[in-house]
């Protein structure tokens, strides 16, 4: 299960050294450091004390420049085929692979492995679908192994070309990983505190679909959409101002060694993925989130067993485009 107690969770959680920064944990103030941790990583370890975060912790981008620097010595470019893991790393990796377990009560804790660039989920720049993540990860040498696919995509021809295109620089990027227990979703979801389409302040988007969120992140499934009033009314109802029922054919679970996309049981194609109770308490996370970021936020959500867990944070990049274009 994911640990359910939140504070005491983030209380437990082990805390770094000053001598021992390649690896922080969700919740410890160096992990809202987004130099060190990345774009990814930083807001939601800052939001990780007061809201369900499931645990986790982060090689930061001094352990990719361990690596990095362990290949150049080795007569290496940097390329994505001679980063290793040096064996300190690795041993600390499985060190904090079984403080995992003993936070989750788990011996072998499945986890998310994503990739967290320093310019990543900006402003202006969200990387959505650039850098490699790993669902489903179970044991340390699949961790160590997903954490070196995650190192090389960062230089992918895909990543390449997408800092190209937005000036960024395509030589030296600093990238993390966060390792993260894996919330086995009954639906997953997406959700801006701002209509990222029209660009208006005053309505909260919901996407929804069945299982893990690959396929609603990736555009493999159409989810549902729901539209909702910003605000609750008097009565402290959000009004749903919009519904958009999706036939959802395909959906993302868990398999033995990662994921899968399987067909949808036909009896839940056309079943909305929320309820209105659900709908409610994802409006009402996007905005809370809204107010304590500082800025409209575009979040992924997972439901397990009724339960609201935060994926991630960051912020809405389409939205100043938007308004240009219902201006």
């Amino acid at each position: 299960m994911v640990a359910e107690r939140v504070r005491v969770a983030v209380a437990e959680r082990p805390t770094a050294t000053a001598a021992a920064r390649e690896i922080v944990w969700l919740g410890e103030p160096a992990a809202e450091d987004r130099s060190l941790v990345g774009g990814k990583v930083a807001p939601l370890s800052r939001l990780a004390e007061q809201y369900r975060v499931p645990p986790g912790f982060c090689l930061t981008t001094r352990a990719f420049e361990q690596a990095s620097n362990s290949a150049s010595s080795r007569g290496g470019q940097d390329a994505a085929e001679d980063l290793i893991l040096p064996d300190a790393l690795r041993q600390q990796i499985v060190a904090a692979y079984q403080q995992l377990g003993a936070l989750t009560g788990l011996d072998q804790p499945a986890v998310a492995v994503r990739s967290s660039a320093v310019d990543e989920d900006s402003a202006d720049t969200s990387f959505a679908g650039q850098h490699d993540t790993y669902l489903n990860v179970v044991g340390p040498e699949a961790i160590c192994e997903a954490v070196l696919r995650c190192w090389a995509s960062a230089q992918a021809p895909r990543v390449l070309e997408y800092r190209r295109q937005h000036g960024l620089p395509t030589d030296g990027a600093r990238i993390a990983v966060l390792v993260q227990q894996l919330v086995v979703a009954d639906v997953s979801g997406i959700v801006f505190s701002a209509n990222p389409l029209t660009g208006t302040r005053h309505e909260v988007v919901v996407n929804a679909s069945w299982g893990l969120g690959e396929s609603v992140v990736g555009g493999s499934v159409t989810p549902d959409t729901y539209v909702v009033s910003a605000s609750p009314d008097r009565s402290g109802a959000w009004n749903v101002l919009q519904r958009g029922l999706a036939e959802k054919c395909r959906m993302t679970v868990a398999v033995v060694g990662g994921t899968r996309e399987v067909d949808v049981p036909r009896l839940l194609r056309s079943r909305p993925a929320l309820c209105d109770e659900q709908i409610a308490e994802m409006a009402s996370l996007a905005r809370d989130l809204e107010q304590a970021m500082g800025w409209p936020v575009d979040l992924e959500v997972a439901f397990r067993d009724d339960r609201l867990y935060l994926l991630q944070c960051r912020p809405i990049t389409t939205l100043r485009t938007a308004a240009r274009l219902e201006a």
